[in-house]
């Protein structure tokens, strides 16, 4: 295979659109931190690409910093009012998707400002302007996210509910979405930016922005008050690992799915990798591997407090090789299906001095709740969806609890010294990819795009395994033998779309943009 990755020294940044991807490296350029950039890509990516994220998403990051890695959780909480009783009394029996129900508060500004109060150099006014500048004077959409805008405004159109109108308004105000190369200008959302960029995030919290959401939600229907956002915190938590053949490979802990990537890499790191990456024994045993993961997952995983069992017991080298020892050579059915979900972008930055961002935020199922506060560019995520009505069940929607989460940044050293951060975004494709993404980098050596450029594959429920095209048909045909039943699976969105950034001992950086997105990796 041609190896595509891009190469530089002084610095690099990597995203899911280019314009994001430019917005990083004008900051880096300037002296910014690789945080700075990650920052500002992060508020980029919510002008062009609303498709996949807004400034009401969530948002995590892994900071490679100061000698050490440090893990932030940006993800908020549900409202204080918000029950199991207050949904099924309104003829609920599973979480909504859409409208207010959904709606938990959005922790990406805080993350920003927190990130950027920590790690930035510039002014953080500055880290925003290529935002600004996007929102306000417009910009031409990719054709990626033109293809995704199209599909939620055809889902959208029928929607009548209150708090829907201003989606429409704001984001199909012809009646569709946007075609390839039309320039989109969001004034509003770059006023709302303007805020944020002179209170550090904190009016959204606290201010003008806090009692505007207030308001749209007490005259809608929604439960989401001004108290409940001024109670928001990120928090800084510490990042959890586990050994995988030559690298330690980094995720955070619950409430989101890292956990499910460590534990299938944990049970396969004793195991055969095979000779080459379409080793049908070596895809085998990482299917099931994940699947195995998963249903630990879906069991025990939630926001920490209301979880039973810790963490970490699910990456007990004991526990996994008893998990290990469940992997035979036939496909098996483990765990529910999966629901196919996405609306995510990631990024990845390093700078001159050792710095390296893995950032990753989302609105969930596209556009999110589809719930945009008028006047101001809103668009609320809808990650409430991943609570369970389930009684009993660690993450059962309840008031201020942090639901299941799939968005997950990651990271890889080797011996204790960083190697650069990776991730894929699309739901539950996350975890899966980054399983294949570190197979292809730790066991096979392919640098950084290769490894994203190869075909995926990703289980969804019982023994089905959806297959992208460019897999050799031998593989396909030892992995039928062996019981998976494989679907074939054309397009970006049921593989996801990552990037990677890496440095080696002589500090030569390496980068990928995936194939499957509009985007762009950039170094110099």
């Amino acid at each position: 295979m041609t190896d595509r990755s891009v190469y530089g020294t002084a610095g690099a940044a990597a995203t899911s659109h280019p314009l994001a991807a430019q917005a990083g490296e004008e900051l880096l350029r300037e002296g910014g931190t690789a945080v700075d950039a990650a920052v500002g890509m992060a508020a980029a990516l919510t002008v062009v690409e609303p498709t996949s994220n807004g400034i009401g998403s969530d948002a995590f990051a892994l900071v490679w910093a100061e000698g050490k890695l440090h893990g932030l959780n940006g993800s908020g909480r549900s409202p204080a009012r918000l029950t199991p009783e207050a949904l099924r009394s309104a003829g609920h029996e599973t979480m909504p998707v859409r409208g207010w129900w959904p709606v938990t508060v959005p922790g990406a500004p805080a993350a920003w400002a927190d990130l950027h109060r920590r790690f930035g150099r510039l002014p953080f006014p500055r880290v925003l302007a290529p935002a600004i500048r996007l929102a306000e004077a417009g910009h031409p959409v990719a054709p990626v996210v033109a293809f995704y805008w199209a599909r939620a405004a055809e889902g959208f159109a029928a929607l009548r509910d209150p708090e829907i109108a201003g989606w429409k308004t704001t984001f199909a105000p012809a009646g569709r979405g946007p075609a390839v190369g039309e320039r989109v200008r969001l004034p509003d959302h770059a006023r709302t930016l303007e805020r944020l960029a002179a209170s550090a995030c904190r009016d959204f919290y606290e201010g003008e922005l806090a009692a505007a959401v207030d308001a749209f939600a007490a005259e809608t229907g929604g439960l989401l008050r001004a108290v409940d956002l001024a109670a928001h915190r990120s928090e800084w938590v510490h990042p959890l690992s586990v050994r995988y053949r030559g690298a330690e490979v980094w995720e955070l802990p619950p409430n989101g799915q890292g956990i499910v990537a460590l534990a299938a890499l944990g049970m396969l790191e004793s195991l055969p990798a095979g000779s080459v990456w379409d080793d049908p024994a070596g895809v085998h045993a990482s299917v099931e591997a994940v699947k195995l993961a998963f249903a630990d997952a879906q069991s025990h995983v939630a926001d920490p407090p209301h979880m039973i069992l810790e963490p970490i017991a699910l990456l007990d080298p004991e526990y996994l090789a008893r998990r290990r020892g469940k992997i035979g050579s036939r496909a098996a059915v483990r765990a529910t299906g999966l629901p196919r979900t996405g609306g995510t972008v990631f990024l990845v930055a390093a700078d001159a001095d050792g710095m390296m961002v893995s950032l990753i935020q989302s609105n969930y199922m596209g556009f999110g709740s589809g719930v945009v506060v008028p006047g101001t560019g809103i668009a609320l995520q809808n990650r409430g969806a991943g609570f369970t009505l389930e009684p009993g069940h660690p993450n059962v929607v309840g008031p201020g609890k942090r639901p299941f989460h799939t968005i997950i940044p990651g990271f890889l050293t080797r011996d204790g010294a960083p190697w650069g951060p990776f991730g894929v975004m699309g739901g539950h494709m996350q975890p899966q990819g980054h399983v294949q993404v570190v197979r292809a980098l730790v066991d096979f050596g392919l640098p950084p795009q290769t490894a994203l450029d190869l075909p995926r594959w990703q289980w969804t429920r019982d023994l089905d395994v959806d297959v992208e095209t460019g897999w050799p048909r031998e593989t396909t045909e030892a992995l039928a033998a062996r019981g998976h039943r494989l679907q074939p699976a054309a397009g970006a969105g049921p593989f996801g779309r990552g990037q990677i950034i890496l440095r080696d001992a002589d500090g030569v950086l390496a980068a990928g943009s995936d194939r499957r997105a509009d985007g762009q990796a950039l170094v110099w």
